[in-house]
């Protein structure tokens, strides 16, 4: 059976440039215009407000001159006001040739912001129809405050649609302002309008207020809306907009008989770039783009996944460009373990892989973040330990670190069950350590190695919280050797190295 095909707007570069604090740059408009037709390949996007300032001007004049050479132009809309054609002189100096008329589509809007009459707004609305045919620039319709006017003006709704479907339109546009519907609401709504004129191409356009946004969306579509009008990350005044990636990922799961153009393996990507232009963080939990998305933690669901895919749903991460991961802390099992080894291709025996579980929990209790890049390191950490019985224990310590002064350390060590304390000076806290410790084996007359080299080492691209291993060669009467310590501050994991190394002198 053929698939019903709907429409998807991005509107990002235009409402979702109304999350307060968002601006984007002429460079970054037209990257992301680009991205959002060529590559996540929606239908049309919305780029602009009309008359809004000069550096709008110019972001629009650059992008239509790259879409008419792409033959986009048609694909391009910028929202218009009736203004005795004032937006459209704008649209016309930008090289736009779709507006998106803005007008009121409830009787509240109407009576009270424009102090106007139904009759008086439609021959507004059809002096600027006129001007723009006259121009040949297409006329998409909005009904501000729609959702409002289908609760509590039904009757002026219906009368501006009989009036709205007769002009020389392509589409009446349907915005829950508001974000005030309910999905069953956005049903019934639509489907009464889809009834009444069905030969007239209606969007939805949802806001999210109630994080109903998807949804409603959902139920648009059911009801037989032909075109969706989202946002990228969900992006939007107040709550924002109905996100382009869960609505693309419900409308391909769930609605069979329908049919969209957008490409999915592209939605993280753009996802990430409209995040890095914006400053504004996506949440690690947010479907289909977020970074824990397809993070599976349990250490069962590892297990399930490795015997018939147990814990799997529609949602593959491959669809969007991603690939499963499997985190690595307390909750972890053998399991989350083994799959993280075999992406790095690395193998363990059961002995082996027991200690690496027993300190990826031990770091996970701490709230220490493990990531698969620290996992070398951690078996590096644990195989490399020995078995040797510990004697010293480093109990505590004081780091002091001051403009001006120099640092210094106080430290406690267990030597045999007695307790040592020094207090020294250093060229840093760590030296001022070693300082401390030197003291203390001079005191007892025992000889204290000497350190050969220091490295320390980080998973490549990681963050400020990463592991990071510090290996420090030592020279004792001639017997070299090495110690390693892990730990996310680099001074506490040289300490660790250095208490391994008190315990094998």
């Amino acid at each position: 059976m053929k698939k019903k095909r709907i429409e998807i707007m991005d509107t990002t570069l235009r409402d979702g440039e109304q999350t307060s604090g968002v601006s984007f740059s002429v460079s970054e408009k037209l990257t992301l215009a680009k991205l959002l037709l060529d590559e996540l390949n929606v239908d049309r996007i919305e780029i602009a407000s009309a008359r809004v300032s000069e550096g709008e001007l110019k972001a629009v004049q650059e992008i239509t001159a790259w879409a008419a050479e792409q033959g986009y132009l048609d694909r391009v809309e910028i929202l218009t006001f009736v203004d005795n054609g004032v937006s459209l002189e704008w649209m016309k100096k930008a090289g736009a040739r779709v507006q998106n008329l803005l007008t009121k589509g409830s009787l509240n809007h109407l009576t009270h912001q424009l102090k106007k009459t139904p009759e008086q707004h439609f021959r507004d609305i059809s002096k600027t129809l006129d001007l723009a045919q006259k121009q040949g620039i297409k006329t998409n319709v909005y009904l501000e405050d729609w959702s409002n006017g289908m609760r509590n003006s039904k009757d002026y709704v219906f009368q501006y649609l009989d009036f709205l479907t007769k002009q020389p339109i392509e589409r009446i546009l349907l915005p829950d302002t508001l974000g005030i519907l309910t999905y069953s609401e956005t049903f019934d709504f639509i489907s009464d309008i889809i009834e009444r004129y069905p030969d007239t191409h209606f969007d939805f356009h949802g806001h999210n207020d109630y994080d109903l946004g998807v949804a409603n969306v959902m139920e648009a579509v059911k009801a037989g809306c032909h075109g969706l009008h989202l946002t990228v990350n969900g992006m939007g005044e107040r709550a924002g907009n109905a996100p382009m990636a869960s609505a693309v990922a419900v409308i391909n799961d769930f609605l069979p008989d329908v049919g969209i153009s957008v490409n999915e393996s592209s939605l993280h990507k753009v996802s990430k770039l409209v995040s890095a232009f914006t400053g504004f963080g996506i949440p690690a939990n947010k479907p289909i783009v977020g970074d824990n998305v397809f993070t599976q933690t349990a250490g069962i669901h590892a297990d399930g996944d490795s015997k018939k895919n147990l814990y799997f749903n529609n949602l593959l991460p491959e669809r969007f460009g991603r690939k499963r991961k499997y985190a690595l802390g307390k909750t972890s099992g053998k399991a989350n373990i083994l799959k993280n080894l075999q992406e790095l291709g690395l193998t363990l025996n059961d002995e082996e892989l027991k200690k690496v579980t027993e300190r990826i929990i031990e770091l996970g209790d701490k709230k220490e973040k493990v990531t698969k890049d620290d996992l070398p390191y951690i078996i590096s950490d644990v195989l490399n330990s020995g078995d040797y019985q510990q004697k010293v224990f480093v109990r505590s310590y004081v780091l002091t670190h001051s403009k001006g002064l120099k640092p210094s350390t106080t430290v406690a060590v267990e030597i045999d069950g007695e307790l040592y304390e020094a207090h020294a000076q250093g060229d840093g806290q760590y030296d001022a350590f070693m300082n401390a410790l030197r003291k203390i084996y001079k005191s007892r007359k025992k000889d204290f190695p000497q350190l050969t080299d220091y490295a320390v080492r980080i998973p490549p691209g990681s963050h400020s919280d990463a592991l990071c291993e510090t290996i420090i060669s030592w020279d004792n009467n001639g017997k070299e050797f090495i110690t390693r310590g892990l730990d996310s501050d680099q001074t506490v994991s040289a300490i660790k190295a250095t208490e391994k190394m008190l315990n094998i002198i």
